[in-house]
C-alpha cells in the first residue's frame, strides 16, 4: 500500500516555529480533513536539528540544474541523498552536467521540494480538493507565524 503526505514547510529552511504555534497548525490542518467525506490517517509536527531535505518521494522524476538548465537526472539526486543523507550542514554540491557548484534548492524539481528544520505533516488526508488551497496555505502561515511552502509526495 503507497501512502500520500502533505508536508508544510517554512519559505526559510531554517526557521522554526515555537511549540505552541506548532500545536495550532497541525490542529487546523487537521480540521481541514474532519467533513462528512474527508480524513486524515495523522498529522504531526517535526522539527529537525538540521536542515532536512522534504521531499516528493515517487512524484519526483526530473531535477534541472539551476546553473545550465541541463536535466541532472534524478538518479544523481537520490545517490547524493542516499550517500550524504537527508541532514545537511550545507546544500552546495557540484552538478554533473556542467561542473558547477550550486544548492539543491536552487535547482528546478518536476514535482516540488524542499529543504526545511520543521515541517507538518498530513499523512493520507482525503478530501475533495486533496491539496490546501491558497487561504488554507495563508491560514497555517498566520498560526505558525511564517509563509509556507506544500510538498506533495507519494512513497
Amino acid at each position: 500500500m503507497s501512502d500520500q503526505y502533505i508536508r508544510l514547510i517554512p519559505t526559510d529552511r531554517q526557521w522554526q516555529p515555537d511549540p505552541d504555534a506548532a500545536a495550532a497548525a497541525v490542529r487546523y490542518v487537521a480540521g481541514l480533513f474532519s467533513g462528512p467525506q474527508d480524513d486524515v490517517e495523522e498529522v504531526e509536527a517535526e522539527f529537525y536539528d538540521q536542515v532536512t531535505l522534504v521531499d516528493a518521494g515517487e512524484n519526483t522524476t526530473r531535477v534541472f540544474c539551476s546553473q545550465c538548465g541541463a536535466d541532472i537526472g534524478v538518479g544523481w539526486f537520490f545517490d547524493l541523498i542516499e550517500e550524504q543523507g537527508e541532514a545537511f550542514d550545507s546544500l552546495d554540491f557540484e552538478v554533473p552536467c556542467c561542473g558547477a557548484v550550486a544548492a539543491l534548492d536552487s535547482h528546478r524539481y518536476d514535482w516540488p521540494v524542499g529543504f526545511a528544520r520543521f515541517e507538518v505533516c498530513a499523512m493520507n488526508a482525503t478530501r475533495a480538493g486533496y491539496e490546501l488551497d491558497g487561504a488554507e496555505l495563508t491560514e497555517v502561515a498566520s498560526l505558525l507565524g511564517h509563509p509556507v511552502a506544500q510538498i506533495l509526495a507519494h512513497y
